[in-house]
C-alpha cells in the first residue's frame, strides 16, 4: 500500500547492483511513494549488475559516477538536477567495498592501500557527496541524506575486519556534517544500522552466514529484510521525519538490545548436552 511519502519529491539513489540489493528496494519504493530520482553506481558496478532493469522500473535514468571522485560526483548532482527539473530532496548512500576482505585478509595482516581504498569508498564517499552537494546548493531545505551501515561500527565482528572501521568512520561524518549541514539548510544526515542482510555484497564477507544465523535467534523480531529496510528508509526521506538528524538508527528487529535470547540459551543448551 502506498502513502504518497514522497510525492514531488526528487532523489538520487546509489549503489543498486541487483534484486537482492538494499538500494534496489528502496528504488522500487520510492517510485511507489511518488519520487521521481536518478540512479548511480560506479562504471565496474554497472558492468556487473542489472541496474538497467531497475530504471526501466522506475522509469529512472542511469548516471554512471564513482563515489570517490570529486569530479564524478559533481557530474552526478548537475546531471540529476538537469533531469529531474529541479534541486535534490533526497540521497541513498548504498555504497561499502573492501578489496582486504574480497583477498581473504585477516586483520592483522591487512594492506593498507587497501585499507585506504576501503575507507575511501565505504565511508569518505559519503562526505564527498555531501561536500559537493554543499558547493554547488544541489539539496532542497529540509533534504535527507541516509548511508547504510551495519552494528560492526560499534560492537566487533572478527571476519569484518577493516569494513567495521569504515563503518564506524561512516557513522562519525553523519554527525559531523548532520550538524553542519542543519545549520545551514536543515538537511537531514542519518545512518541506518541494518540486520545483517542476504545481498550480494554482505554475502561476500567471511562467514556471512554464521552472522545471518545468529543475529537472527538473538533478534526477538527476527532480522530486518532488505524490503523491511527499504520501508524505513523512505519514512527517512519523508517529511514525517524532519527532526531526525544526526543519527544512527539501529534496524535490525531488536538484536542491538538483546544480551542472549531464549533461542540462543536453548541452543547452546542443545550443543553442552551433544557434547557430553
Amino acid at each position: 500500500m502506498a502513502y504518497g511519502l514522497l510525492k514531488g519529491k526528487r532523489g538520487i539513489i546509489t549503489g543498486a547492483l541487483d534484486e537482492k540489493s538494499i538500494a534496489w528496494k528502496v528504488a522500487l519504493k520510492a517510485k511507489e511513494e511518488g519520487a521521481t530520482f536518478t540512479l548511480s553506481n560506479a562504471p565496474i558496478a554497472m558492468r556487473m549488475g542489472a541496474i538497467k532493469q531497475l530504471a526501466d522500473q522506475c522509469e529512472a535514468e542511469i548516471i554512471p559516477a564513482d563515489a570517490t571522485s570529486l569530479e564524478d560526483i559533481e557530474n552526478l548532482y548537475t546531471k540529476s538536477m538537469d533531469v529531474l527539473g529541479g534541486k535534490i530532496d533526497f540521497v541513498l548512500h548504498s555504497i561499502g567495498m573492501s578489496p582486504n576482505i574480497r583477498k581473504n585478509k585477516p586483520y592483522g595482516d591487512l594492506n593498507y592501500d587497501w585499507y585506504q581504498k576501503s575507507l575511501d569508498v565505504s565511508a569518505l564517499s559519503f562526505h564527498k557527496m555531501m561536500q559537493t552537494a554543499e558547493k554547488l546548493d544541489a539539496i532542497n531545505e529540509w533534504g535527507s541524506f541516509v548511508a547504510l551501515s551495519y552494528i560492526a561500527a560499534q560492537r566487533t565482528f572478527p571476519f569484518y575486519t577493516d569494513m567495521a572501521d569504515a563503518k564506524a568512520v561512516l557513522e562519525s561524518i553523519a554527525r559531523g556534517y548532520g550538524y553542519r549541514y542543519g545549520k545551514l539548510k536543515n538537511v537531514r544526515v542519518n545512518t541506518v544500522s541494518q540486520s545483517p542482510t542476504m545481498t550480494t555484497a554482505g554475502s561476500g564477507v567471511g562467514g556471512f552466514d554464521v552472522f545471518y544465523e545468529y543475529a537472527g535467534i538473538m533478534s526477538p523480531l527476527g532480522n530486518a529484510t532488505a524490503e523491511d529496510c527499504a520501508n524505513y528508509v523512505i519514512t527517512l526521506f519523508s517529511d514525517l521525519t524532519r527532526m531526525v538528524t544526526m543519527q544512527n538508527l539501529l534496524h535490525d528487529g531488536g538484536f542491538s538490545s538483546v544480551g542472549i535470547s531464549e533461542d540462543m540459551a536453548v541452543k547452546l543448551t542443545q550443543v553442552h548436552q551433544q557434547q557430553q
